[in-house]
């Protein structure tokens, strides 16, 4: 979960993330949206699939990078169970 954290906490990674949910793209695509080299977009990749948040997949000469929702689904959950509360043994969720 650490990782996942670590990659989210970079603004440049959290707009890869924005793009990639609109459409799968290539990191030529991605480069292209922003004002770094193409070494620095793709350590942001890297980190982003060592964190599960993105995956890749290799199409003739090109790496196709996707959003991969189901590390998504297991963040929100993740904060759901921090929402819930114990009180007298039971369990309740907070009203805040």
């Amino acid at each position: 979960m650490n990782s996942l954290f670590k990659a989210l906490n970079d603004p440049t990674r959290r707009e890869i993330l924005k793009l990639l949910r609109d459409k799968d793209m290539s990191a030529g695509e991605i480069a292209k949206q922003f004002d770094m080299t193409k070494p620095s977009i793709s350590h942001h990749l890297d980190i982003l699939k060592q964190s599960g948040l993105v995956s890749s997949t290799k199409k003739g000469q090109y790496i196709i990078y996707s959003l991969n929702t189901t590390v998504l689904d297991e963040l929100i959950n993740f904060f759901f169970d921090l929402k819930k509360t114990k009180h007298n043994g039971n369990e309740k969720k907070t009203n805040n």
